[in-house]
């Protein structure tokens, strides 16, 4: 890496100012106001921050779509083609677990197999898109970037009892379609549209969603504040502009053209933003819930007082006197989790050194990110009503060159496992820069002149080609792996391994477990008591009582920060401490454990194996039911030989667990 002469000057400074404990070099007082920073040519020159092209797509033979057109051009510069296109069956169980997360029925293949019609692929996809399983498999991605958790993290990891609506309202937005300004909009700043409209107001609950530090005794408010701050203004980086804001945090971006001065004129947005909780209990029930609970938490304090003074078995007692005293404090009340504007409470952004709250510099307004603005745009002063309206307007407007193209990468690594920009969350200069770069600004223009809908642009990218092609490219895969081990150029579509949640929820949808009712209070199930005792309070870990509630669909089930259910961690689920822009997809030993040893898995075993018995009364049909619900497909002979002779070996349990672990179950081709 070459650094120039003023760069490294200004990295000692910032090293010697860090080590010294003392304000940077230039680093204004906190009493005066910090000057607009220039940007230079060159700075504006990264390819993310130009204006998007309007792009005349290649003329090519043999392409369905434009999308195909600037694919198979690419392709053929290197000497490349397409795949040949995927068998039916491959193709809509590929679809359906793209769109719904979970497998199709061998019924809706045998209709797919059957139907010779030119609009059956495409009545296939407007089907899926027309069902509530697409919201709550489109809305999971974006709960995975806005990293969605219902418990605060950190050591006390409090409950947010309400946050699921904020869940339901994502998956409502994908099936209902829409439009992505509103959906912007409304979680950046739904309680300053409409405050009294409860969809918007759980929708700006959004700027909630980062982890909180809650601390005991000496708790430093404005330390405390800072982080808030800062979770508010990294996640509109990261989710809605794919860029590293909050590497600015500290200094100037070591990569990017964003100042320091930039990160906290960002912040300015969120200055007056307060949480809170807005009751939808009647004013009786609050005072209700007040009493009780203040009562029980007086004889909590009381019991803890005496408790000080005891040892040994006595103390134990005691304890065990104050957990079933706050087992007795009453449930919260229903509430919406949201956040309005105070401006009495607003609090004055400084430019932090090192980001630091106790050493404050320059005081600054409001304004975007200077390398996108014309030269010298003044900020807007902390005081101006409805900031984070002003912020969404900016992110949606015209100019702004990385929304359109952030979210429809988004929705192509949903399609295809890797985005045309391979960094989802990072457009900058340490991301990956566009395999297909006209293509994205193609797609990005299409996305906004038709509205910003999702569904429309889910519908172009699945009737294209190169969505449908094989997963093996038999005439060119030599040539190709050599060129091109990546598949980046989309020479066949990449097999993936089922995620977490299509793993658990497919397993209980083959073994005619799954509960597919939809929305409401998310559902506790049960773990090891070994992990709900490392829980600052294990009394939280409550289970729901009815056994029914546990299969349900897995964007249902709680997600508590400090405990991610182990059957999901060990299949990559992501740490919702932070923005997960693209899930992982490890190989190692505990999934194989788990795929066999596990509780869940055996449990499901048992059920598939009483859904073959019942269904199916020879072992050669039960033999095709398991591979028909699994893997989408009748047994090939070689498959039906071995599961045959299983079968007469062992109890068809034993062979259901089997299915459950083939790969042609666990991943998709």
């Amino acid at each position: 890496m070459i650094f120039s002469n003023v760069g490294f000057q200004r990295t000692i400074a910032y090293f010697t100012a860090w080590v010294m404990m003392a304000p940077v070099p230039g680093m204004a007082a906190s009493n005066t106001v910090a000057p607009l920073e220039k940007y230079t040519p060159v700075e504006r020159r990264h390819w993310a921050f130009q204006p998007r092209k309007t792009v005349q797509p290649p003329v090519v033979a043999n392409a369905s779509t434009v999308i195909d057109r600037f694919v198979m051009a690419k392709l053929a510069t290197e000497g490349l083609a397409l795949a040949p296109a995927a068998d039916r069956a491959t193709l809509l169980r590929r679809v359906t677990f793209d769109l719904h997360g979970l497998p199709p029925l061998p019924a809706e293949i045998d209709e797919f197999v059957r139907d010779k019609s030119a609009q059956a692929w495409e009545k296939v996809v407007d089907r899926l898109l027309a069902s509530p399983r697409y919201g709550e498999q489109w809305g999971r991605h974006w709960l995975d970037v806005v990293r969605f958790a219902e418990s605060d993290g950190f050591e006390y990891d409090t409950h947010r009892s309400d946050a699921w609506r904020y869940r339901d309202y994502v998956v409502h937005s994908f099936n209902s379609d829409k439009p992505y300004t509103d959906f912007v909009r409304e979680q950046l700043a739904g309680d300053e549209i409409n405050p009294k409209n409860e969809t918007y107001r759980i929708a700006s609950g959004f700027n909630r969603l980062g982890p909180l530090r809650k601390n005991a005794g000496n708790q430093e408010v404005a330390s405390s504040r800072n982080e808030v701050l800062t979770e508010m203004t990294n996640i509109v980086g990261a989710s809605m502009l794919g860029v590293t804001l909050g590497c600015a945090r500290c200094h100037d971006h070591k990569f990017d053209p964003i100042r320091h001065t930039d990160y906290y004129r960002m912040q300015g947005y969120f200055a007056a933003t307060q949480e809170e909780d807005v009751s939808l209990a009647s004013k009786e029930a609050q005072a209700e819930w007040k009493t009780a609970t203040e009562t029980i938490t007086k004889e909590m304090k009381a019991l803890q007082k005496q408790m000080a003074k005891m040892e040994g078995a006595e103390k134990e007692k005691m304890e065990q006197k104050v957990k079933e005293m706050e087992a007795k404090l009453p449930a919260p009340l229903p509430a919406l989790y949201s956040v309005t504007n105070n401006a009495e409470k607003a609090t004055p952004i400084h430019v932090l050194a090192r980001g630091d709250f106790a050493n404050k510099g320059a005081a600054v307004g409001m304004r975007p990110l200077g390398v996108l603005l014309p030269e010298g745009m003044p900020e807007l002063p902390l005081a101006t009503e409805k900031p984070r309206q002003k912020l969404a307007d900016w992110i949606l407007t015209a100019e702004n060159p990385l929304t359109a193209r952030v979210i429809v990468n988004r929705v192509w690594h949903g399609h295809f496992g890797r985005g045309i920009v391979a960094t989802p969350n990072d457009f900058g200069r340490m991301g990956q820069r566009p395999t297909h770069p006209e293509l994205l600004d193609y797609l990005a223009n299409q996305f906004v002149e038709g509205g910003w809908t999702f569904k429309r642009l889910h519908r172009e990218i699945l009737l294209s080609k190169v969505y449908q092609q094989s997963s093996v490219n038999p005439l060119l895969e030599k040539a190709a792996m050599a060129k091109d081990p990546d598949n980046k150029l989309l020479w066949k579509f990449s097999r993936r391994r089922l995620e977490a949640e299509e793993l658990r929820d497919a397993t209980l949808a083959v073994t005619g477990r799954l509960n597919t009712k939809a929305g409401g209070p998310s559902v506790i199930v049960p773990v090891d008591q070994e992990l709900i005792g490392l829980l600052y309070k294990p009394s939280q870990w409550a289970v729901a009582k009815d056994a029914s509630e546990h299969d349900r669909r897995s964007v249902y089930l709680f997600q508590k920060r400090n405990l991610r259910l182990p059957y999901m961690e060990v299949f990559d689920a992501p740490d919702t401490q932070i923005s997960c822009p693209k899930r992982e997809s490890s190989t190692h030993a505990p999934q194989a454990l788990e795929l066999l040893n596990g509780s869940f898995s055996n449990q499901m075993a048992v059920a598939l194996a009483g859904r073959l018995e019942k269904e199916a009364k020879t072992p050669a049909a039960r033999i095709d039911l398991a591979y028909r619900l699994t893997a989408g497909r009748l047994p090939t002979p070689k498959e039906r030989a071995i599961a045959q002779q299983y079968l007469a070996a062992g109890s068809t349990r034993e062979f259901a667990l089997a299915v459950l672990n083939l790969n042609s179950f666990l991943y998709v081709n």
